[in-house]
């Protein structure tokens, strides 16, 4: 679809039903906080989400049922600022986390507001996502970036910050070891950040050798590609082939699959950490003896909460995070449509969208 964008007020990629998107100029957003600053939104990733919105219209209970913009891995410049910001200016490059939490709620006043009951999220129905030209967010959900972070790179921050979070939640230490099953883009980040943390082994599981591949020359020290056998011979082999006498410190899934869980649990030494950060099927199958009798801490792990941004941030200025490699190209907004097919194909690492210029 050919669409002028010089000329557009707020130019929105636009899903109206399964597979059905268009762009539409939409009005451009109001700052309706003296807080809140405007973004003209310049990156935008395509991440796994926004492709199953896409492909199929929902993800569990969040249905789309009004025509949403897609997006929220993204990074802009601040074209227009309310009246009570005090840490931007007009012109500054950002990192935007796309979640505002209500700020009242019991997991908000604790700190965990990534739990928030009425967390209002991008790209998450209702919610409109960030594949405009304008997004409006909170000052303090703006994270200013060094001269030496690109505007592309600022846009991986989000899926970083998704594997921060997995990594806390996991407690990652120096010398530990770890072990990340799926190597898309936030598996591939779990075993950078683990490195960052101080693991001296990560170690990726997918059934791709492209993306073992890849994995090798990213961050993980080894890599691993299951057979067709049994979950705990797999994690026998595993376990063997890196020296893993009894077991890894720390399994954390990134995949979803369940055969991952079941392997994950089985690689845990006694009193290892699993933590669950892919989502997959609503309900699964664990192997619940395995579990109690090495007396393993299972934890979930969703979005991110306080502080996660800013470290993720901090982990690429100081260069012990390097998602520049992680991004496969860019496209114009205009190419939008094509570019999710392309993800969808399963082609590449991580996609960005430009957006359109003020």
């Amino acid at each position: 679809m050919s669409t002028q964008t010089t000329t557009a007020k707020n130019l929105s990629f636009v899903l109206e039903g399964v597979s059905q998107v268009k762009f539409e100029d939409r009005p451009i957003p109001e700052l309706k906080d003296p807080h809140d600053v405007l973004i003209n939104v310049r990156y935008t990733g395509i991440c796994g989400s926004d492709v199953h919105y896409w492909g199929h219209g929902s993800i569990g209970d969040f249905v789309l049922k009004d025509p949403m913009v897609l997006g929220h891995e993204s990074s802009g410049v601040i074209s227009k600022v309310g009246s009570e910001v005090t840490t931007l200016k007009v012109g500054d490059r950002v990192a935007m986390e796309p979640g505002i939490p209500c700020r009242r709620c019991d997991p908000c006043k604790a700190g965990k507001y990534n739990l928030c009951v009425d967390m209002a999220f991008a790209a998450t129905p209702p919610n409109d996502g960030t594949l405009a030209k304008y997004y409006v967010l909170p000052e303090d959900f703006c994270y200013k970036i060094p001269d030496g972070i690109s505007l592309q790179e600022a846009a991986v921050v989000e899926p970083l910050a998704v594997a921060v979070h997995i990594v806390k939640q996991a407690a990652v230490s120096p010398g530990q070891s770890v072990v990340v099953f799926g190597a898309g883009p936030v598996g591939l980040l779990c075993c950078a950040v683990a490195r960052a943390f101080g693991a001296s082994t990560a170690i990726a599981v997918d059934i791709q050798a492209t993306r073992l591949d890849f994995a090798k020359e990213y961050a993980a020290t080894a890599v691993f590609r299951p057979a067709k056998t049994s979950h705990s011979e797999n994690a026998t082999r595993l376990k063997e082939e890196n020296g893993l006498d009894l077991g890894a410190d720390v399994a954390i899934d990134a995949s979803g699959a369940e055969p991952a869980v079941h392997t994950g649990i089985h690689v845990l030494r006694a009193g290892g950490t699993y933590v669950q950060g892919g989502m997959g099927r609503s309900e699964t199958c664990l192997p619940v003896m395995v579990a109690c009798t090495k007396e393993a801490t299972i934890k979930g792990s969703f979005r991110y909460g306080s502080g996660d941004y800013r470290l993720a941030v901090d982990l690429v200025a100081s260069g012990r995070v390097n998602v520049k490699q992680l991004i496969t190209g860019t496209v114009t907004f205009e190419n939008a449509e094509q570019a999710f097919k392309e993800v969808h194909a399963g082609k590449g690492i991580k996609t960005l969208i430009a957006g359109v210029e003020e």
